[in-house]
């Protein structure tokens, strides 16, 4: 989650006047060849090569280089906010403690209370060093999905590099040289995809003459030979020599080397108790050859190390972290840059922050970017359409499935040429040759189509070998010239395999692929074919491999199964604009209450004369047993005190669960002093029977162990003491602003798709009217009729308010009640007589007009929460705004909400009290309007309330 504050740091700094690559993206974005994950990450890799110089993550982190939290706004002790202010690092790790996931929940409530609690008791940048896995140079991971194109994005951070390397040949921040990793288990499948860089045009990210200069500079090597050497016994790396062939190293520029991590790193490299050896001393030749290229690779200049599908590493971490810290002692490491689909750890893994408390995390820490799978559904992604059967025979789930292919997308043909192409995995050679072709042969048969659409693709055995030419045309699948429809494969295919045409995958039975690659294997199809065009893929499973799908979605993408099936359903993209400037909407004055805690100890905690104590008031009373007659007399009164405890009891046990109870805040430690006392007190609370000892039922033994935990604590009290803070704030947040938003809800933007382009053609004055009607204008105008010529444009302009609201276009609102509001308000004729202005404000995301609220008065404040107006109407004096309504539309089911009843009291008697003392003038106004009401009182209480507050007498 750490990323969550890299982004919003680098969303300020996007916005901000010190950034210098706004057109850099914008020529990206207008350029239209890159996805927008791709454009996003590449705004994130620049800000932390350019905003952050290149620095490691801990230095940042612990630099407070990406704090966001306003400290005056935090409910924390001086103390504290004192300790933020000269130590960012805490301030931080608080930031970070407090985020939310996306269940809503606090990542680390205990961090947070502790570091509030005792600030100076953590050692902080120890922490971020632990968390990014102690190294000392640039290590940054980015998240994106299968099918997002990263190994695009690996070439545009390339040329990125080298251009601004170009530019700044002495800057530390830009790599010069590159090498590629793939993990080593599949140097067959990703090798060969990374080999497309060498396609990639860099006019995409940099404007000519600048890429085409580039792309004459890059030279690329793979380095796939086997350490042979002809006619000779003597081993030789002739991988060594593509390395060497470009001396002198030390002003190499532009190499970009692809290689599997295998060869590179992992060969030759063992482990030794513990520790790793690399043969530096051996006499073995193939030892000196292996370490020999290890050795060139590390004094290239200026090296990005780009490791592909990181999360498969997991095995070979070790060696491969051993290895790059080997290069980075020779200072020549860049940095280290990471890429994958799935950045989750099998288990949580612990951060500890002090000796008690520890923070965890389930992802891999140093993600910088994280662009989620569900996101990428329907955008770049088809769409995936899943059927389960729960047939157990595999032929008869196989036949099902090509029939509904076929049925679906026998006469796909995309734009491009490309025809729809079904995968059938099928678990051994045997099965595929014996039982699935002759099944599919036949079903193809029926449809009409040649036995040559079907392709048998494996690498053969004794008894079936490769099939003739299969490689050459399983290369060829994703080019028209392909005939094929129906690829039947064999332990191929499950990772790394790039075919837009796949539309469909079966997987009938276990076996078919590895356990734990359904997920991947599954999504083979999902690649679009189309930029931005609405496609579906079949994916066809057995009830097992569904399982598994379900189980990996969740494990590795944090959604389900049905979630992923309802992904992008009927989602639509809508444009947003910012249309501050164009109104020149000045920022809002107000005086925010701030309260201030001050804590007193009344008395410092007595254990030794509290602990005989605690079992006082927890003795449970005597049952009382009356017998009466039939007159109800009492004929005889009895007192029960039978014992009926019969759970056991140890003492340490029971030290233990007081230990447990205290949150951490009580330790076994402070308990050993008084463990005389604690005795006795144990014994009263427990019987002995039979030998063992049992829990008392005449004691409530919770209320017991919370008052020896009370004993150990100081009695304390706090006052408080308040201040008016004044205050500026924008009604747009634009670093919080994006262009488009994807929804499933379009409706609940306000006004529609239509209407805003209007406005924002009708600003530039582009705004197309009907020649009559414009003629009709001219008339009226030329004949003095100022009447009609006013009707005439106010019923052709774009919208008739559209100068006294929409500071942003279009409003994402909460309800239909907030949208009926804004049309109602904006129909008064009040709002031209009196020069009003309306606007939305009930996006907490985009505005920073948000009040703290508190119940009580004067010396005993407490804090009720942050409160986001829906909205202000608003009048302007000399170019600022001097007097506004603040108005809250409020769903009758929510209008008893006990903490919205506290925050409305407080804005109705005190914010508006308080701020127009300090005014000296009628500056605010609060105006509650629920839906439950009558449609014409709520219009005649808005219509008196703005006529009141804004006429001037």
């Amino acid at each position: 989650m750490f990323y969550k504050m890299i982004e919003c740091a680098r969303d300020r700094w996007y916005a901000s006047a010190n950034c210098t690559i706004q057109s850099l993206i914008e020529y990206m974005s207008r350029q239209g060849n890159l996805r927008d994950a791709q454009i996003d990450a590449i705004k994130t890799y620049l800000f932390l090569k350019i905003g952050c110089e290149n620095k490691p993550l801990s230095v940042l982190f612990s630099n407070g280089r990406f704090n966001s939290l306003n400290l005056d706004d935090l409910e924390i002790s001086n103390k504290v906010r004192e300790y933020f202010c000269s130590n960012p690092a805490a301030a931080a790790l608080y930031e970070y403690a407090c985020l939310t996931n996306d269940a809503g929940e606090q990542l680390a409530e205990k961090v947070a209370k502790q570091i509030r609690t005792e600030v100076d008791g953590i050692q902080y940048k120890q922490f971020f060093q632990k968390a990014f896995y102690g190294v000392s140079y640039t290590d940054y991971l980015f998240s994106l999905p299968m099918g997002a194109g990263k190994t695009y994005l690996m070439a545009a951070f390339i040329y990125l590099d080298l251009y601004f390397a170009s530019n700044e040949p002495n800057s530390p921040a830009f790599a010069h040289n590159f090498i590629i990793l793939a993990p080593s288990g599949l140097k067959s499948s990703v090798v060969p995809s990374l080999k497309t860089i060498q396609r990639f045009d860099p006019s995409w990210v940099i404007p000519e003459p600048a890429a085409s200069s580039l792309k004459r500079q890059i030279s690329f090597e793979v380095l796939d030979q086997e350490k042979t050497a002809c006619k000779s016994n003597k081993v030789k790396n002739p991988n060594v020599q593509k390395i060497a062939s470009h001396q002198p190293l030390s002003k190499l520029f532009g190499l970009v080397a692809v290689t599997n991590a295998e060869k590179v790193i992992l060969d030759r490299i063992q482990e030794k108790k513990g520790q790793l050896s690399f043969f530096e001393e051996s006499d073995d030749d193939k030892d000196r050859q292996a370490n020999e290229l290890r050795n060139l690779i590390g004094k290239l200049p200026g090296l990005a190390i780009f490791i592909d599908e990181v999360h498969h590493a997991v095995s070979d971490e070790i060696k491969l972290r051993a290895v790059v810290n080997r290069w980075a002692e020779n200072d020549t490491v860049n940095s280290v840059i990471g890429f994958s689909g799935t950045p989750y750890l099998e288990k949580a893994e612990k951060i500890p922050v002090t000796d008690k408390l520890s923070v965890a995390t389930a992802e891999i820490a140093n993600i910088v970017y994280y662009y989620p799978l569900i996101s990428g559904v329907g955008n770049f992604l088809k769409r995936p359409v899943v059927k389960i059967s729960d047939i157990a025979d595999s032929s008869v789930i196989i036949e099902a499935g090509v029939r509904e292919f076929l049925d679906a997308y026998k006469d796909k043909v995309y734009g491009n040429g490309l025809t729809a192409k079904l995968g059938i995995y099928c678990g051994t050679i045997e099965k595929l040759e014996g039982t699935v072709y002759p099944l599919v042969s036949g079903i193809v048969s029926e449809y009409g189509l040649p036995a040559d659409v079907i392709l048998k693709f494996h690498k053969g055995n004794k008894q079936y070998p490769q099939p003739t030419d299969s490689q050459m045309q399983f290369d060829t699948l994703d080019s028209p010239i392909s005939r094929i429809r129906i690829v039947l494969l064999v332990q191929i295919g499950k990772e790394g395999w790039d075919c837009r045409s796949l539309t469909g995958i079966i997987l009938s039975q276990e076996g078919d692929c590895p356990k734990n690659m359904v997920l991947q294997t599954s999504c083979r199809c999902l690649r679009q074919v189309e930029k931005d065009s609405p496609e579906t893929a079949l994916i066809y499973l057995n009830d097992s491999n569904a399982e598994k799908l379900n189980a990996q979605l969740e494990q590795q993408h944090r959604i389900s199964l049905k979630e992923f099936q309802e992904a992008n359903s009927g989602s639509k993209t809508i444009k947003r604009y910012d249309r501050t400037k164009y109104l020149k909407l000045p920022k809002i004055d107000f005086y925010q209450l701030r309260v201030n805690y001050i804590t007193q100890q009344l008395e410092a905690a007595a254990p030794e004369r509290d602990i005989p104590k605690s079992g006082n008031a927890a003795k449970m009373k005597e049952a009382i047993i009356k017998t009466t007659d039939l007159t109800m007399q009492p004929t005889s009164i009895q007192v029960d005190d039978t014992e009926r405890g019969t759970t056991p009891a140890t003492f340490s046990a029971w030290l233990l669960e007081i230990v447990k109870g205290s949150f951490g805040t009580l330790s076994m430690a402070q308990l050993k002093p008084y463990e005389a006392i604690l005795k006795t007190l144990f014994e009263n609370l427990t019987f002995e029977r039979d030998g063992s000892r049992y829990y008392s039922s005449k004691y409530d033994r919770n209320i017991v162990e919370a008052n020896v935990r009370k004993a150990f604590c100081d009695r304390r009290s706090f006052t408080t003491s308040e201040e008016l803070i004044p205050q500026e704030s924008r009604l747009l947040r634009i670093e919080n602003f994006t262009a488009a938003k994807t929804t499933t809800a379009p409706e609940s933007y306000y006004p529609n798709q239509g209407v805003v382009e209007r406005i924002i053609q009708d600003d530039k004055g582009k705004l197309k009217v009907d020649a009559n009607i414009q003629k009709m204008m001219q008339l009226a105008k030329e004949s003095g009729n100022a009447a009609i010529l006013n009707m005439l444009q106010e019923q052709n302009s774009s919208h008739p308010q559209k100068n006294r609201s929409f500071h942003y276009l279009p409003y994402h609102t909460d309800s239909s009640f907030e949208q009926r509001f804004l049309e109602e308000v904006l129909a008064m004729s009040e709002l031209e007589q009196l020069d009003l202005e309306v606007y939305y404000n009930g996006d907490r995301a985009l505005t920073e007009f948000k009040i703290k609220c508190y119940q009580g008065n004067s010396g005993s404040w407490k804090y009720v929460g942050m409160y986001t107006p829906d909205f202000l109407i608003l009048k302007r004096k000399d170019g600022k705004i001097y007097k506004a309504i603040i108005v809250e539309t409020k769903g009758a089911i929510y209008a008893n909400d006990p903490m919205f009843r506290e925050k409305r009291f407080f804005m109705e008697r005190e914010f508006v009290r308080q701020n127009n003392a300090k005014f000296q003038y009628e500056r605010f106004d609060y105006l509650y309007l629920e839906d439950s009401w009558l449609e014409a009182e709520r219009i005649r209480m808005t219509h008196e309330r703005i006529c009141a507050f804004f006429r001037e007498i």
